[in-house]
């Protein structure tokens, strides 16, 4: 079963990542914002809230969800105080709401303003959690130590260190027993600490997604195809990605060069060793999916073309100018998921520099890929993949994503005076600053295609300012943040009108 027979019905909702809810600290989270916002979605009739990654961030990567410390742990980040004051693990909230700071995370304030709360929260937990809580706690390191017992080493060691785990001590970089269980005698507290920091996470976002449930909403969430270099995952399973011998990386990830950027995009991250992964049944990859799936209801995979072929690099390359195309697990790999998921509850990323094996993949497998409306109007858009007419209804439209510009910044700053033409006719009506968002919008939930998702800001009719992502930047991204004001009672009753004009 795919995604087309799990929402037999059309349907349609709003691409929104955590941090990007309003609330009183510099970084939306789990908290009362994430409820008040579920409870709008239902009301604009809306049936999705999909969402970016949810691991742990890394400060030196510009707090990319992208490039995650762990591929299974939890931001902590996006622990919410209020609810931790709730339940009882801290007594109060004691500083002001900075919610009126700007439009903006800050995330460096936010981990200040976290920490210490979570800090709170543990010591409370060691001195006088109930039974019924310290049972909750040890059932789920047992559950997750699969992962969890190298992430907490993991996060123990490099805070101890204040280094990548390649620039450790050797022994430590090769995980010798002895010098493992030394560091584990040492850091028993902090490794703890880092346990119930991912027990809160968990136990905050499955009450969340819970709650959606009730509301009629369901969760896409979104997994990175690649990990950080610097993430536990590799650390401990460095047989799985292609490392010197000096457990620097090998082979590096990245696109070739294209329209875009002449150098191509490395993005300094391992590729995988396929042959290694196919040798254990791919098991590390399918406990990630696992996981995913236990985190979300429908899970996007990122560069999905990956999976077909990947552009490889070595690992001491300036750019990805000089790197060739390796064929990837293709059906070994994903025969093997759909034997594990066989309602197969996924989404094809098949954006960027796709060929058609890429496409023959996605559809062996019944995957829905993605629409995106701001590539529609250039170039042939008689014959463009992204203009509606040409979509089929296994199929998700987006007006653009998070790696995209706004709509108006879009239509502004990127739409050549050809687009602007070519949108005006394809629309029947003139296309201006001001309405472009809702026309695209109206123009979305129209398609045949099955789920129109889109994107808060285009919702609001914001400006490119307020763009999530310039891709191959690595600072100023990932920042945008709604405010208390914004998706009221106007936005609300115009998404609410389109689902009933266009059955979604």
């Amino acid at each position: 079963m795919n995604i087309t027979d799990q929402h037999k019905d059309r349907s349609a909702g709003i691409l929104l990542h955590i941090s990007s809810l309003p609330g009183r600290f510099s970084c939306g989270d789990f908290g009362p914002e994430a409820y008040k916002f579920a409870r709008r979605l239902a009301q604009a009739g809306q049936k999705i809230w999909q969402i970016l990654p949810l691991n742990p961030l890394d400060s030196s990567k510009g707090f990319s969800p992208y490039s995650p410390l762990s591929a299974f742990a939890g931001n902590t980040l996006l622990i919410s105080p209020e609810t931790l004051a709730e339940t009882h693990y801290i007594e109060k909230i004691r500083e002001k709401d900075s919610s009126k700071d700007g439009a903006f995370v800050d995330y460096n304030k936010a981990l200040k303003q976290k920490e210490k709360y979570l800090r709170e929260a543990f010591t409370s937990f060691e001195k006088k959690a109930s039974l019924k809580t310290r049972t909750r706690f040890e059932i789920f390191c047992e559950s997750e130590a699969h992962w969890l017992n190298d992430f907490a080493l993991y996060i123990s060691i490099r805070n101890k260190l204040n280094t990548p785990w390649y620039a450790w001590p050797e022994k430590l970089r090769n995980r010798d027993p002895e010098a493992m269980m030394l560091e584990k005698k040492e850091l028993v507290t902090e490794i703890r600490q880092e346990k119930f920091y991912q027990f809160l996470f968990s136990e905050q976002w499955h009450a969340l997604k819970s709650y959606c449930h009730q509301q009629g909403i369901k969760i896409v969430g979104d997994i990175p195809i690649y990990t950080s270099h610097d993430s536990a995952d590799v650390w401990a399973n460095p047989e799985f990605f292609k490392l010197a011998a000096d457990k620097s990386i090998g082979k590096s990830a990245g696109v070739p060069p294209d329209y875009f950027n002449a150098n191509g995009q490395l993005w300094n991250m391992p590729v995988y060793d396929w042959k290694a992964l196919e040798k254990t049944d791919f098991s590390w990859w399918i406990e990630r999916l696992r996981k995913n799936l236990e985190l979300y209801d429908i899970v996007r995979l990122d560069h999905f073309r990956g999976f077909s072929s990947y552009w490889e690099v070595d690992g001491n390359a300036e750019n990805a100018i000089k790197g060739k195309w390796i064929k990837g697990p293709a059906e070994k790999f994903l025969d093997l998921v759909q034997d594990v998921f066989p309602e197969m509850p996924f989404i094809a990323e098949d954006l960027g520099d796709v060929d058609q094996p890429v496409f023959d993949l996605r559809d062996r497998y019944g995957l829905p890929g993605m629409r995106i409306l701001q590539f529609a109007f250039e170039g042939d858009m008689p014959r463009s993949i992204f203009i509606p007419h040409n979509y089929t209804v296994n199929s998700i439209v987006y007006t653009g994503t998070h790696d995209n510009n706004t709509v108006k910044g879009w239509f502004n700053k990127e739409l050549s005076k050809r687009g602007r033409k070519n949108a005006s006719r394809y629309l029947a009506r003139k296309l201006s600053p001001k309405n472009c968002h809702s026309q695209l919008i109206r123009e979305a939930y129209r398609s045949v295609a099955r789920l129109a998702i889109i994107p808060m800001q285009d919702v609001l009719g914001l400006g490119g300012k307020y763009r999530m992502n310039f891709p191959s930047t690595e600072s100023g991204n990932w920042l945008w943040r709604m405010r208390r004001k914004e998706f009221k009672k106007k936005e609300v009753s115009k998404l609410k009108e389109l689902c009933e004009l266009f059955n979604r």
